[in-house]
């Protein structure tokens, strides 16, 4: 799979941008604030109709316009697919496949496999268990629709359930029940399909860990639910009062956790910065390792920054297994092109380097693989 062009109006400080792109490698350089990062966001949102960074869609909008405008050309197992969103002030967004509109945005995720690693991945370690989660239900969304679904249905049990118990008023048990019932039913869905997936990535991560550390470290993620142990339907009935007067339901796959550990003992608090860098990009890689596994499709990889904190040797590595054909189309911010000038033409495909100034992208060099 690849992104062929991309066309951006108004979004974040780019103006206007049409550009088209080379199969392998797109690196996108410039200091900072100048919009590299916006330009990867901007592919982010065709994949997953919103922003990495921004969730008010409005916001996303370059404030001296009225609209913003994203539209990519992709090619999908051998077909053309165009994805395109407009969003106006005050209006709904708009997203279309082929010119068609979404009639429900969660159709679209997964039609686009993408992994994305950023600064922003620390919140994974150094943030409370809803980070986890997240990451976790992001892989699984990308390749289960029903898991998407299951997730939604149980929130709003969950709300729901909540609600009740905040409501003094609230005496007729089979009000919980029906809300429990749900909970239970999907959550034990959700918690099959995580244990079922953390199973398969570990190894996958694992691997990318130990070869990028020249295996001198050894990491560890353990999924760990309430589920494990107990029925979730009778565990909410049992603790029904004692919720109560907490005004919140204290079990369910909610309060599930992705510990993530370094020689046995929690990543937060033993992990440098080097090795927490270490382990939340060999994380994201075996996240695009699974995800072509799942799909049948190489994602596409945006690595925006991730040389910052890590050493030459890891950097080494990192570029070395993302050059590998097993990775495919990949666009990668940076505030400077050393590293890829270096390597770009040991890759036996034409890769291009384009430069970022204020919000306006120009093509700056193509290198011809030397093969």
């Amino acid at each position: 799979m690849r992104l062929n062009s991309l066309s951006i109006l108004n979004y974040k400080n780019i103006v206007q941008a049409d550009l088209n792109f080379p199969a392998k490698i797109n690196c996108f350089v410039g200091n900072n604030g100048m919009g590299k990062t916006n330009l990867l966001d901007a592919i982010y949102y065709l994949s997953f109709c919103k922003s990495h960074s921004n969730s008010i869609d409005t916001q996303n909008i370059n404030h001296e316009a009225d609209f913003l405008m994203l539209q990519g050309k992709y090619e999908l197992r051998g077909n053309e697919e165009e994805v395109y969103c407009g969003i106006k002030r005050r209006q709904k967004k708009h997203f279309k496949r082929n010119k068609k509109e979404y009639s429900r945005l969660a159709d679209h995720i997964g039609l686009i496999p993408l992994v994305l690693i950023s600064p922003a991945d620390y919140s994974l370690i150094a943030e409370g268990s809803d980070e986890r989660r997240k990451f976790t239900d992001g892989v699984i969304s990308q390749y289960n629709n029903q898991y998407l679904n299951a997730l939604v249905h149980y929130n709003h049990a969950l709300q729901q359930r909540n609600a009740l118990l905040k409501d003094e008023n609230a005496t007729d048990n089979s009000l919980f029940e029906i809300w429990e019932e749900q909970m239970g039913m999907h959550g034990k869905y959700i918690h099959a399909e995580r244990k079922q997936f953390i199973e398969r990535f570990i190894p996958l991560f694992q691997g990318i860990y130990s070869f990028i550390s020249e295996d001198n470290e050894r990491v560890g993620l353990e999924y760990i639910s309430q589920l494990d142990e107990a029925d979730l339907t009778q565990k909410l009935a049992s603790n029904r009062e004692r919720d109560r007067i907490i005004g919140f339901s204290m079990n369910g796959i909610h309060k599930d956790e992705l510990e993530m550990t370094l020689a046995g003992h929690p990543m937060k608090r033993v992990g440098s910065q080097g090795q927490n860098k270490t382990y939340l990009v060999s994380l994201k890689l075996a996240q695009f390792n699974f995800l072509k596994q799942t799909h049948g499709v190489t994602p596409i990889l945006l690595l925006d920054d991730i040389f910052d904190k890590l050493d030459e040797k890891r950097v080494t590595k990192i570029v070395e297994l993302v050059s590998d054909n097993d990775f495919g189309q990949i666009f990668i911010s940076d505030t400077n092109s050393r590293h890829w000038e270096e390597i770009l033409p040991k890759i036996n495909q034409t890769s291009m380097i384009f430069n970022v100034v204020n919000g306006e992208i120009s093509e700056a060099k193509s290198i011809q693989s030397d093969e």
